[in-house]
Protein backbone atom coordinates (compact mmCIF):
# COMPACT_ATOMS: atom_id res chain seq x y z
CA UNK A 1 0.00 0.00 0.00
CA UNK A 2 1.80 3.23 -1.27
CA UNK A 3 1.21 6.07 1.86
CA UNK A 4 -0.23 9.55 0.33
CA UNK A 5 1.46 12.62 1.11
CA UNK A 6 -1.06 15.30 2.87
CA UNK A 7 -1.49 18.72 1.58
CA UNK A 8 0.41 19.94 4.65
CA UNK A 9 3.30 17.84 4.12
CA UNK A 10 4.32 19.45 0.97
CA UNK A 11 6.81 22.61 0.97
CA UNK A 12 7.79 25.36 -1.58
CA UNK A 13 9.16 23.68 -4.62
CA UNK A 14 12.43 25.87 -5.77
CA UNK A 15 10.90 27.33 -8.72
CA UNK A 16 7.78 29.11 -6.20
CA UNK A 17 10.96 30.49 -3.90
CA UNK A 18 12.89 31.68 -7.14
CA UNK A 19 9.90 33.55 -8.26
CA UNK A 20 8.91 35.24 -4.69
CA UNK A 21 12.86 36.53 -4.51
CA UNK A 22 12.43 37.72 -8.23
CA UNK A 23 9.00 39.33 -7.25
CA UNK A 24 10.60 41.40 -4.37
CA UNK A 25 13.74 42.26 -5.89
CA UNK A 26 11.84 44.14 -8.67
CA UNK A 27 9.13 45.55 -6.14
CA UNK A 28 13.15 46.76 -4.35
CA UNK A 29 14.38 47.69 -7.46
CA UNK A 30 11.06 50.21 -7.88
CA UNK A 31 10.33 52.00 -4.69
CA UNK A 32 14.08 52.04 -3.04
CA UNK A 33 15.56 54.34 -5.81
CA UNK A 34 12.24 56.46 -4.65
CA UNK A 35 12.72 56.41 -1.84
CA UNK A 36 16.27 57.09 -1.66
CA UNK A 37 16.35 59.89 -4.23
CA UNK A 38 14.69 62.24 -1.51
CA UNK A 39 16.47 62.61 1.03
CA UNK A 40 16.17 66.61 0.93
CA UNK A 41 12.57 66.75 0.61
CA UNK A 42 12.46 64.67 3.47
CA UNK A 43 14.71 66.94 5.25
CA UNK A 44 12.35 69.74 4.49
CA UNK A 45 9.43 67.82 5.82
CA UNK A 46 11.04 66.89 8.92
CA UNK A 47 11.94 70.77 9.40
CA UNK A 48 8.21 71.87 8.86
CA UNK A 49 7.01 69.47 11.47
CA UNK A 50 9.84 70.52 13.94
CA UNK A 51 8.48 74.32 13.24
CA UNK A 52 4.98 73.35 13.99
CA UNK A 53 6.17 71.24 16.76
CA UNK A 54 8.08 74.81 18.55
CA UNK A 55 4.82 76.81 17.63
CA UNK A 56 2.95 74.60 19.75
CA UNK A 57 5.24 74.96 22.55
CA UNK A 58 5.61 78.52 21.98
CA UNK A 59 1.78 79.23 21.95
CA UNK A 60 1.76 76.72 25.47
CA UNK A 61 3.97 79.12 27.01
CA UNK A 62 2.23 82.04 26.39
CA UNK A 63 -0.72 80.46 27.69
CA UNK A 64 0.83 80.00 31.03
CA UNK A 65 2.96 83.10 31.25
CA UNK A 66 1.10 85.79 29.41
CA UNK A 67 3.87 86.46 26.74
CA UNK A 68 6.30 84.65 24.05
CA UNK A 69 9.65 84.86 25.02
CA UNK A 70 11.48 87.72 24.22
CA UNK A 71 14.44 87.55 21.28
CA UNK A 72 16.63 87.60 24.57
CA UNK A 73 15.42 84.29 25.99
CA UNK A 74 15.00 82.69 22.54
CA UNK A 75 13.84 79.36 22.36
CA UNK A 76 15.71 78.35 25.41
CA UNK A 77 13.01 79.74 27.28
CA UNK A 78 11.16 76.73 26.24
CA UNK A 79 13.31 74.22 28.29
CA UNK A 80 14.91 77.03 30.86
CA UNK A 81 12.56 77.47 33.22
CA UNK A 82 12.87 81.23 34.44
CA UNK A 83 14.39 82.79 37.70
CA UNK A 84 12.12 83.05 41.04
CA UNK A 85 11.90 87.11 40.25
CA UNK A 86 11.44 86.24 36.46
CA UNK A 87 8.49 83.90 37.01
CA UNK A 88 6.58 85.91 39.34
CA UNK A 89 6.77 88.87 36.76
CA UNK A 90 5.31 86.05 33.57
CA UNK A 91 2.16 85.71 35.98
CA UNK A 92 1.62 82.71 35.88
CA UNK A 93 2.79 79.20 36.40
CA UNK A 94 5.58 77.60 34.27
CA UNK A 95 5.27 74.03 33.26
CA UNK A 96 7.58 71.62 34.99
CA UNK A 97 9.72 70.17 32.69
CA UNK A 98 9.14 73.00 30.04
CA UNK A 99 7.42 73.13 26.91
CA UNK A 100 9.74 71.05 24.51
CA UNK A 101 10.31 67.43 24.54
CA UNK A 102 13.72 65.68 25.02
CA UNK A 103 14.62 69.02 27.41
CA UNK A 104 16.48 70.57 24.93
CA UNK A 105 15.72 72.99 21.69
CA UNK A 106 16.57 70.41 18.52
CA UNK A 107 18.26 71.60 15.37
CA UNK A 108 17.05 72.06 11.93
CA UNK A 109 17.73 69.01 10.04
CA UNK A 110 20.76 70.67 8.39
CA UNK A 111 22.09 70.88 12.03
CA UNK A 112 21.29 74.44 12.45
CA UNK A 113 19.36 76.62 14.82
CA UNK A 114 15.80 77.86 14.23
CA UNK A 115 15.41 81.63 13.89
CA UNK A 116 13.27 82.88 16.46
CA UNK A 117 12.05 86.47 16.11
CA UNK A 118 9.29 88.25 18.69
CA UNK A 119 7.59 90.52 18.04
CA UNK A 120 7.67 88.89 14.84
CA UNK A 121 7.72 90.66 11.40
CA UNK A 122 5.72 88.68 9.69
CA UNK A 123 2.78 88.19 12.26
CA UNK A 124 3.22 91.38 14.42
CA UNK A 125 1.57 90.11 17.81
CA UNK A 126 3.10 86.44 18.24
CA UNK A 127 6.31 85.56 16.58
CA UNK A 128 8.28 84.69 13.44
CA UNK A 129 10.33 81.34 13.26
CA UNK A 130 12.23 80.06 10.40
CA UNK A 131 14.80 77.33 9.29
CA UNK A 132 17.41 79.05 6.86
CA UNK A 133 17.10 75.38 4.49
CA UNK A 134 19.90 73.62 3.67
CA UNK A 135 22.46 76.57 2.85
CA UNK A 136 21.83 78.05 6.32
CA UNK A 137 21.61 81.46 5.02
CA UNK A 138 18.31 83.72 4.54
CA UNK A 139 16.16 83.69 1.30
CA UNK A 140 17.50 81.10 -1.25
CA UNK A 141 15.51 78.46 -3.56
CA UNK A 142 14.92 74.63 -3.73
CA UNK A 143 16.55 73.15 -1.69
CA UNK A 144 18.29 76.40 0.31
CA UNK A 145 14.60 78.00 0.51
CA UNK A 146 13.77 78.84 4.01
CA UNK A 147 11.25 77.59 5.50
CA UNK A 148 9.14 79.61 7.26
CA UNK A 149 5.85 79.33 10.28
CA UNK A 150 3.77 81.67 8.83
CA UNK A 151 4.00 80.25 5.85
CA UNK A 152 2.93 76.55 6.65
CA UNK A 153 -0.62 75.10 6.15
CA UNK A 154 -2.93 75.22 8.89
Amino acid sequence: MKRRKRDHDQGFTLIELMVVIVILGILAGLIIPRIMGRPEEARRMKARIQLESIETALKLYKLDTGSYPTIEQGLEALVTPPSEGDLENLGSRYRRGGYLEKGKVPKDPWGNDFVYLSPGVNDEYGFDLSSYGKDGQPEGEGDDADINSWELEE
